[in-house]
């Protein structure tokens, strides 16, 4: 987690900091859908590397976001969901979604 030192003094920036990167927006939504399994994560993300997507789910379960539950079964898997914290994602995320919805259909209007 970030210390009050490290973070940024502008919000926006303390905000893209966290989340800012393709990958960890890309995981968020699907986090906002239900919880995943690391390599179902994988498939629904395509291009991210092993690397990049366990360094990230890392990061962000620092940060607070998501939260890393270990099922000790037979065979043990690891499951991947938001936090309470990351649910508060949830208006932010939407938004973007919503947008980019918005620019596309306007996009594709325009090239018509």
């Amino acid at each position: 987690m970030l210390t009050k030192e490290e973070m940024p003094a502008c919000p926006v920036a303390t905000t893209v900091q966290l989340i800012g990167s393709k990958w960890k927006l890309l995981i968020l939504r699907n986090l906002l859908a239900r919880p995943y399994r690391f390599n179902e994560m994988k498939r629904t993300i395509p291009g991210i590397s092993q690397k990049v997507l366990t360094d990230s789910l890392r990061s962000m379960e620092e940060d607070g976001l998501i939260v890393r539950t270990v099922f000790r079964e037979k065979p043990p898997h690891v499951e991947y969901s938001l936090s309470e914290l990351g649910e508060t994602m949830r208006p932010i995320i939407g938004a973007m979604e919503r947008w980019g919805t918005e620019y596309k259909q306007k996009m594709g209007e325009a090239a018509e």
